[in-house]
């Protein structure tokens, strides 16, 4: 399908032509064909007149366990292990295929809604998850989020039901959709794992050239225990056992140091800044200013629901140009453009994915967001209401690879009321009876 955008106002995120006013952007199939001022020749199967709209890349979810939406507002008021080990994981046991391809799908249908085109998520029965991801249309990089518990000289590849599920994830989805989803090697965190574990995935990871994610350095406890358990902190432990060769998104990322962001620079290690439950969890504030100087790329993520308690992406934008400004004392610390770019460009360079801009040849994941609401009005500089004024409720279009699956409040590739009812009806009474 051809799809025509003209008279808009384009924020393509590309430095040698950031903004366009009265602009057009045509697409073909998946990939963007021509931006400009000057009408593209040809005919297009429709036409999307943008007059009062900003169109912008489509966001993307650096960092998320999107089932967990099952469990927004649950165990609320605890700090990360309390949270975890009398709330989440309790609840999460009681999960089936039914009730996280239910959950999944309402986290997308949130997502998709305020404007996200990609994620990164790490959760159990990522299987179910991409079958979700392949129906709503829009791209995910998935993994499974590598545990071991055990004995490290008990351990074997063969016996750890993580190390089957990337085996079975990389062959049944890698590349699925035409690189729709992409799988990750995934180690949930250093404190969930061990050693032997550490070293097959990435192993896993460098032989299938795969990217990886893991959790680091969330809360100071975390931290120092490692520490104090091998002498190294969690970023530079893994980077002994090879996890970081090619790269990878951390997500958290609060407590690393500054000798880490050094080892992040040079690994090309992606920091994923996630301020809303890092704030909401009490696990702190991620020295984001600290971590651009050091060269380090950094996204955003918004973490599960659970912890959030929203996936609304341009929340995340917003605490990530306001909280830094307060706490370093300087209102540049964080700028409207850096914010944005975290959600976008910076995004897509952690994953490989040739989006996040809008120029010819990319992939064409983009949102339109409303101008004319009352909350956007007037605009004195088209990235400073994205960044400080817009919110998921003012995205009015979602095309995410070429087609359009959500326009004016009406999703296209899923059925919200079958969708409530499955949560409602099937998915909470198993897990909270």
């Amino acid at each position: 399908m051809s799809v025509l955008f003209q008279n808009v106002t384009v924020l393509t995120m590309d430095p040698a032509d950031p903004l366009l006013k009265n602009a057009y952007v045509a697409v073909e199939g998946t990939k963007i064909s021509a931006v400009g001022t000057q009408r593209p020749k040809g005919e297009f199967d429709r036409v999307v007149d943008g007059e009062g709209q900003v169109l912008m890349p489509g966001l993307i979810n650096c960092h998320t366990h999107v089932p967990m939406t099952l469990l927004r507002g649950y165990g609320g008021g605890h700090d990360l292990q309390h949270w975890l080990n009398d709330f989440i994981f309790p609840a999460e046991a009681k999960l089936d295929e039914r009730a996280v391809a239910a959950g999944a799908a309402l986290g997308l249908a949130e997502m998709i809604a305020s404007g996200t085109t990609c994620i990164v998520d790490m959760y159990m029965k990522t299987g179910t998850i991409a079958q979700q991801v392949m129906q709503v249309g829009i791209s995910a990089n998935l993994s499974c989020g590598g545990l071991y518990f055990g004995a490290p000289e008990d351990f074997s590849p063969d016996k750890c039901s993580d190390c089957r599920n990337q085996l079975e994830l990389w062959e049944q989805w890698h590349g699925a959709g035409e690189g729709q989803i992409l799988i990750d090697a995934s180690i949930h965190a250093e404190y969930t794992s061990c050693a032997p574990l550490w070293q097959w995935t990435a192993d896993f990871a460098q032989q299938r050239k795969l990217g990886m994610h893991v959790h680091i350095s969330e809360t100071k406890l975390e931290h120092e225990q490692c520490l104090e358990k091998y002498g190294k902190t969690p970023m530079a432990l893994l980077n002994q056992y090879g996890v970081w060769e090619r790269g990878g998104t951390a997500a958290h990322c609060v407590w690393v140091s500054d000798e880490d962001m050094d080892i992040m620079a040079q690994k090309h290690v992606t920091a994923v800044h996630n301020p809303v439950s890092n704030l909401k969890l009490g696990s702190g504030v991620a020295r984001v200013p600290r971590l651009l100087k050091a060269g380090v790329n950094v996204a955003l993520g918004t973490d599960g629901v659970s912890s959030n308690n929203n996936s609304d992406l341009f929340e995340e934008i917003k605490l990530a140009a306001i909280l830094h400004k307060g706490v370093n004392l300087d209102p540049m610390a964080v700028t409207a453009h850096q914010a944005l770019e975290m959600a976008t460009v910076n995004a897509a360079h952690a994953l490989g994915r040739d989006t996040g801009v809008i120029a010819p040849g990319k992939i064409a994941d983009l949102i339109l967001v409303d101008f004319t609401n009352p909350g956007l009005t007037p605009c004195h500089d088209v990235e400073e209401n994205l960044a400080f004024s817009a919110r998921g409720a003012d995205v009015s279009m979602n095309m995410a690879r070429g087609k359009i699956i959500y326009e004016k409040g009406e999703f296209f590739t899923l059925d919200l009321e079958r969708i409530r009812a499955e949560v409602e009806g099937y998915a909470l009474p198993r897990i909270f009876g």
